[in-house]
């Protein structure tokens, strides 16, 4: 494994869409909501093997349809490699449904009759692409059927001659090889002489093959687990590696012993368990970190152990793979914790570390003003519908703008912006949309009282921006009311996946008090506030900014970043915030609204100048803005 791969590895087979039950606890005929995930085993492992800082490639099939395009551009954001991720026209992708019925009950719907990832063929892939990875990833699934089976004997015939290792997951689903009814997708063993010949005919090429115990019965053609692990050993020279849950794992590198225990044992982390379902491929990701790596297999299970004790604690498969910075939190302090599942730290290292797409910069219209627009309405005779025919032109104007310019986003309504705010949704903009009720203080959410049930109905991909009047100097019984529902919030947010943009603005900003900013901020972070993003007023000084910055990150380290707002502020004003800002890493854009499109406004509601003119002068002030924050980087 020294020379120099383009991949760590690729993985072969199945990439599905796994729909998991909400209610914990129910039956599958009594669940009432599901929550959408990327599944399949081999893309759950190069999911988990790309947090950990691995580069995995996936070689599979998904259909051309809504839920394809879902599994390749997860699998893409995620870092996992999909240059060869096909497109069947003549097949959908795979669907699994789940639930959390608790105990040891996990009941599975397969609906994989002729799926797309049951098609890969060996015209998907050449022995150029094969030999490009240290390593190749076999799961037992696709060696099921004679034209999946095909497909992988010659992936594997590929990666021996080039030096590839091969790497076998058992990945026994007894449903999968048609041993059982639909009904028993969470069935994990059925003894079949069968499919242990099948499986045994694969283990000689292989380098690593893992697996529970059961796996090994059905691989090696036993319930007598020596007896299944000396069978394998007749005929592969491959390292044995034996999942064991809590207990962790057992490693057979040479001969095997009189007794299990006398493999090379190295031992779990025993956790809370809240679902199962995908940690063998947390620890096949951590074991392949280790291993591919050139680490002992002392530090490859603690990785591969450790892993698995993460997604245990987890909702999903593929969204509870930990990152490289979870895993080592875990591993120096694991001892002290148990009941992962409800450690709001460990929660917000895995939110805030894993599957969010990466904005080095964000350069945002925000047109999300409610107020000001009614009164402008009111004031030239207009009707709400001017205003959303307004906030029409102003998407169309920035959608032209965003063309070749990588970082646009918008903050948009959803009252009289809802029509502007559909159309930017789905075109890999930055996107957020407030829910505060304007000028209302205390603050109060606009749609309903409680945030969560409001943020059910919003796409993933929508930010939440909250503006909040709050200072340090407050009346302690305000700040403590803002406080409040500012927490209610985060945890909705947490709750629905959303990412929460706290816009700040201090009672006492007009009097340009920078410090109050500072000040502010280490309350709100002192009450339990950990925003993804932070929206603050344009400060004119370099020194306040870098103390803003320190603040952050001392509460922090892994907040997503700063965004200047703009107040009405005139190109001077935002100017010299961009400057003072320049030096501040934190600081990843602007969201500035009125500032760019406030006066073209007056004269479109005035009827003095046409859409056309307004949308052209709005993409020239976005531009013109856009420039002053470029150019203050470039001269830092």
């Amino acid at each position: 494994m020294s020379r120099a791969r383009k991949f760590d590895f690729i993985a072969l087979g199945r990439a599905a869409v796994d729909l998991y039950g909400e209610q914990i606890g129910g039956r599958l005929e009594d669940m009432t909501s599901f929550a959408k995930y990327l599944g399949g085993c081999p893309a759950n492992i190069s999911v988990g093997a790309a947090r950990l800082g691995l580069k995995p490639a996936m070689l599979t099939r998904v259909g051309d349809e809504q839920m394809g395009r879902f599994v390749r551009e997860t699998l893409a954001a995620e870092g996992v490699d999909v240059s060869h991720v096909a497109t069947d026209p003549k097949r959908l992708t795979a669907l699994v449904i789940l639930g959390i019925r608790g105990g040891e009950s996990f009941p599975h719907i397969f609906y994989r009759d002729n799926v797309a990832d049951m098609a890969v063929a060996p015209e998907d892939f050449d022995e150029a692409f094969i030999a490009s990875a240290k390593a190749l990833l076999v799961t037992g699934t696709h060696f099921s059927t004679a034209a999946v089976d095909r497909a992988s004997r010659t992936a594997m015939r590929h990666a021996r001659a080039a030096g590839t290792k091969i790497v076998l997951d058992i990945d026994y689903r007894p449903v999968l090889w048609g041993l059982t009814g639909h009904g028993k997708g969470e069935n994990r063993f059925i003894a079949s002489e069968s499919v242990s010949a099948h499986l045994q005919s694969i283990a000689a090429d292989c380098d690593l093959i893992v697996g529970t115990e059961d796996e090994f019965h059905i691989a090696g053609g036993s319930t007598g687990t020596l007896a299944a692990l000396r069978r394998l050993r007749e005929i592969s020279r491959a390292a044995l590696v034996m999942k064991r849950g809590p207990q962790g794992c057992i490693v057979f590198d040479d001969g095997i012993p009189n007794r299990i225990e006398d493999g090379a044992v190295h031992p779990g982390f025993p956790v809370e368990v809240f679902n199962v379902l995908g940690a063998g491929d947390g620890f096949m990701a951590g074991l392949l970190r280790g291993w591919l790596g050139g680490e002992n297999w002392e530090r490859a299970c603690t990785y591969a152990n450790a892993c698995g004790a993460l997604v245990v604690s987890r909702h999903g498969c593929a969204p509870a793979m930990p990152s490289a910075v979870e895993l080592d939190a875990f591993l120096a302090r694991h001892s002290r914790q148990s009941k992962l599942h409800d450690d709001p730290a460990l929660a917000h290292l895995h939110r805030a570390t894993t599957g969010r797409r990466t904005w080095p910069q964000v350069c945002a219209l925000a047109f999300d003003h409610r107020q000001q627009f009614e009164s402008l309405a009111a004031r030239t005779g207009s009707v709400s519908a001017h205003i959303a025919r307004f906030k029409m032109l102003v998407a169309d104007a920035l959608a032209s703008a965003a063309a070749d310019a990588p970082g646009t986003g918008a903050i948009v309504d959803d009252s009289c912006g809802r029509d502007a705010l559909f159309a930017l949704s789905g075109r890999s903009l930055w996107l957020a949309r407030p829910i505060e009720r304007p000028n209302t203080v205390p603050l109060a959410f606009e749609g309903g009282e409680d945030p969560a049930l409001i943020l059910r109905a919003w796409p993933g991909e929508h930010a939440v921006k909250c503006l909040v009047a709050y200072g340090a100097d407050d009346d302690p019984a305000l700040r403590r009311a803002q406080e409040k529902q500012l927490l209610r919030l985060q945890r909705a947010c947490i709750a629905t996946g959303h990412e929460l943009l706290l816009e700040l603005l201090p009672p006492r900003w007009s009097d340009r008090a920078e410090a109050a900013v500072e000040r502010a901020l280490e309350r709100l972070y002192s009450a339990g506030l950990v925003p993804d993003w932070w929206k603050l007023p344009p400060m004119q000084s370099a020194e306040q900014w870098k103390d803003v910055g320190s603040v952050v990150r001392h509460h922090d380290p892994h907040c997503r970043g700063i965004l200047i707002l703009g107040l009405d502020s005139r190109d001077e004003d935002l100017e010299r915030a961009f400057v003072a800002s320049a030096s501040e890493p934190l600081v990843k854009g602007f969201a500035v609204g009125r500032s760019i499109f406030w006066a073209i406004a007056e004269e479109w509601f005035a009827k003095r100048i046409s859409d056309a003119d307004a949308m052209a002068r709005m993409q020239d002030r976005y531009r013109r803005v856009r420039a002053l924050f470029d150019d203050s980087r470039q001269s830092e």
